[in-house]
């Protein structure tokens, strides 16, 4: 199949409409660059409360309002709405899925005041993801793949197998299933089944019950017609052991022919140091020096003194244990014995914040903390950091670290998940690679893979020459693209 496909591409965030963390990102740049390589690929979002519609300019379509979708024994109406995702090169149509009763709050997922999850969130996600089937019939527009994205869309693929496939409109129809992070995964009480409408061989070991709970990401595992996730490391991770399958290896090893990793690319109209709006001295492969400007101005932010001996260490990270950030905290003091400076942007849990907050106090002239979350700040720590640190304990693909190659801020990464397929070990004496790796999940370990980055920046002849292999990696959203338009080729084929 060489014509142009039609791809519904289905994610419960997009950037710049609503975010909590990566996945918003690859749901706003994948749909771009599969519409640059010539798919007509459309979205399909929840119109969250706190979404301006005047800003982003979305309008009602009067053909698709007052739907009604059952959930359990009532009836919720759906309303969609439109716009564009409006790229550098190309724009992409978004629908978002409308409904007060459920979408019309200021969180996404928890409540912003109490940080709890919505308690009617399997309701929620059932209604966004039947209302898919009604949205596109009544559309008259039928795609050949729907890309679903996590275990908010899980339920996609079991309801075109189980109520929509007889349809004569969705027959065609083939599903992807993408997991961004296997231990979040939508697991409800079994009450919840009942809500759904499906049929009860769903609710079996073999379909989606998983430990006598609906799982909405076991689910879309299950019935879609290929799952892939984001890095072939991650893959591997997850369906080979339970360190890391979150008791999801089972049913991915059962999945294997019809499972792969591709890795997450990254906009470089976004994120390039040549052009990068937010940081005040542009540079490039050509002009390294300018990098150090940035790092000066940084500094001074943070009234912290520039020593041209000594290199920063920048993280931008969520302050959750899955980040590493237990290690630091264990190899703080012994880190800040060594040649560094560190910044450090984040928010998380709590505990993390109050240890971090009293590191402030007590290492003023060598670490500086902002809990926030600031994508100003993030590209400032990009282009001024000399080294980009995340001692993930796992990391299905990560785009920190593919960010810092671009800057040529050389990352210091756990060998895990993404950070395995993106990062190359740098040999000075070569002249290779690109970072520095440490396997065993250590503070020791940590702190000796600084120690060897801090060694090799007092060669900074060397310390470029990686540098420039680091800025020269492509890891383009195109050369992602090409593989998902392959991937949905050959499903369509099968």
């Amino acid at each position: 199949m060489t014509q142009p496909l039609n791809v519904l591409f289905l994610s419960s965030e997009v950037f710049p409409f609503a975010k909590t963390g990566g996945l918003a990102d690859v749901a706003s740049s994948l749909p771009q660059a599969l519409k640059e390589i010539g798919n007509d690929i459309r979205l399909a979002i929840p119109r969250y409360g706190f979404v301006n519609e005047r800003k982003f300019r979305i309008h009602e379509i009067i053909r698709l309002k007052d739907i009604d979708i059952p959930i359990g024994k009532k009836v919720a109406k759906l309303n969609v709405k439109s716009s564009f995702l409006i790229g550098e090169r190309t724009k992409v149509q978004i629908y978002f899925i409308d409904s007060s009763e459920f979408f019309g709050r200021q969180g996404i997922y928890q409540d912003p005041k109490s940080k709890k999850d919505y308690a009617d969130n399997d309701e929620r996600f059932i209604f966004y993801s039947r209302g898919i089937f009604e949205i596109l019939k009544r559309l008259g527009w039928a795609p050949h793949i729907i890309h679903c994205n996590d275990w908010q869309s899980g339920l996609v693929p079991v309801y075109l197998k189980k109520i929509y496939s007889k349809d004569p409109f969705f027959k065609k129809v083939k599903t992807v299933f993408t997991i961004h992070n296997v231990a979040y995964q939508g697991n409800f009480p079994k009450e919840t089944f009942q809500k759904t409408g499906l049929p009860d061989d769903v609710f079996t070991a073999e379909g989606a019950e998983f430990y006598d709970k609906l799982s909405f990401m076991k689910a879309g595992i299950v019935y879609s017609d290929y799952v892939t996730t984001v890095s072939s490391t991650y893959a591997k991770e997850i369906s080979e052991g339970n360190e890391y399958g979150c008791g999801m290896e089972g049913v991915l090893k059962k999945k294997k022919k019809a499972f792969s990793g591709i890795v997450n690319g990254i906009d470089y109209s976004v994120w390039n140091p040549d052009t990068d709006q937010f940081i005040p001295f542009k540079y490039s492969v050509k002009t390294l020096d300018a990098k150090v400007e940035n790092k000066k101005y940084l500094l001074k932010k943070f009234n912290m003194k520039f020593d041209p001996q000594v290199p920063l260490v920048g993280m931008v990270t969520r302050l959750v244990e899955q980040k590493g950030l237990d290690l630091l905290v264990e190899a703080f003091a012994d880190l800040m014995k060594m040649n560094v400076q560190l910044i450090l942007l984040g928010t998380g849990e709590k505990q993390y914040h109050t240890k971090f907050e009293s590191f402030a106090k007590k290492y003023p002239d060598k670490f500086a903390l902002e809990l926030a979350y600031d994508d100003e700040l993030a590209h400032l720590i990009e282009a001024a950091a000399d080294v980009f640190l995340m001692p993930s304990k796992f990391e299905p693909c990560g785009l920190n670290q593919l960010y810092s190659l671009k800057y040529g801020t050389l990352p210091v990464v756990r060998k895990t998940g993404g950070l395995a397929d993106t990062v190359k070990e740098a040999n000075p004496q070569k002249g290779t690679g690109t970072g520095f790796f440490f396997e065993t999940y250590k503070p020791g370990e940590m702190l000796k893979t600084i120690a060897r980055a801090v060694e090799l920046f007092a060669d900074q002849k060397n310390w470029q020459k990686i540098m420039r292999n680091a800025m020269n990696e492509d890891f383009s959203w195109t050369n992602s693209a090409k593989q998902y338009e392959e991937l949905y080729n050959t499903i369509l084929e099968k």
